[in-house]
């Protein structure tokens, strides 16, 4: 009887310490939630403190640039933003970011997303998926010229040279696919034109998918495609 009692007294013990365990894991991970609060404040406002400039200045309010070569960043995918900055990092400090731009050079954006920890990464990103995109400040189609081969391309892609349509991993609208391919729909088309380039270059070089696909497109292939991804919705 005693031997039972002792049994169950140390199996109780056992449970009592893996539900402390599931406890404290739980509320690590109620503490790594990431916080859209922060990410609007940093977003809007910045930290000059810690040297962290207010990313509104280049990619408007909420996310909604104004400006073509700067994208908007409403309502793209939280992961996918979060590797993005993460990528234009350096890993160890030492070699080169994974994206770059023209030449190799370090952009811009590398000096904004030095001072950015990985919690103000997740806190940015996760406040600007929840931003709408605005029809206002959108990416639109204008070239009428290109818009059926740009059609083409999204749907269908190069069969002869192994281009796949852009649809497959962007979904037909544009939308994207949450965690692994952003939204291009709305997306400036001169952005989305830059990158393909940057891509096909391997200055940006966080995609060796995307680099072998824009590796076989023309400019032409890559202006008529950008134009009329711009335009879905």
């Amino acid at each position: 009887m005693k031997r039972m009692l002792s049994r169950m007294v140390v199996a109780s013990g056992l449970l009592l310490g893996s539900s402390a365990v599931s406890i404290a894991y739980a509320a690590d991970i109620a503490v790594a939630k990431p916080d859209a609060a922060k990410g609007e404040q940093l977003y809007a406002n910045g930290d000059m403190a810690r040297g962290i400039l207010a990313c509104a200045s280049c990619h408007g309010a909420a996310g909604n640039s104004t400006i073509p070569l700067n994208p908007n960043l409403a309502a793209q995918p939280h992961e996918y933003l979060v590797k993005q900055l993460g990528d234009f990092k350096s890993k160890d400090g030492k070699a080169p970011a994974a994206r770059r731009g023209a030449g190799g050079a370090d952009t811009v954006m590398s000096a904004f997303a030095a001072p950015l920890t990985p919690e103000d990464m997740q806190n940015i990103a996760y406040y600007l998926t929840q931003q709408p995109l605005a029809a206002e400040t959108a990416g639109t189609a204008s070239n009428e010229a290109t818009m059926e081969r740009g059609q083409h391309i999204w749907r269908g892609g190069l069969p002869d040279r192994n281009v796949p349509a852009c649809a497959g991993c962007h979904s037909p609208n544009g939308a994207g696919v949450p965690g692994r391919y952003p939204r291009l729909s709305g997306q400036h088309p001169t952005y989305i034109a830059e990158q393909l380039k940057l891509f096909r270059s391997n200055d940006r070089a966080n995609s060796q998918e995307m680099h072998d696909i824009a590796d076989r497109m023309s400019d032409g292939d890559i202006a008529a495609v950008a134009d009329y991804a711009a335009g879905l919705r």
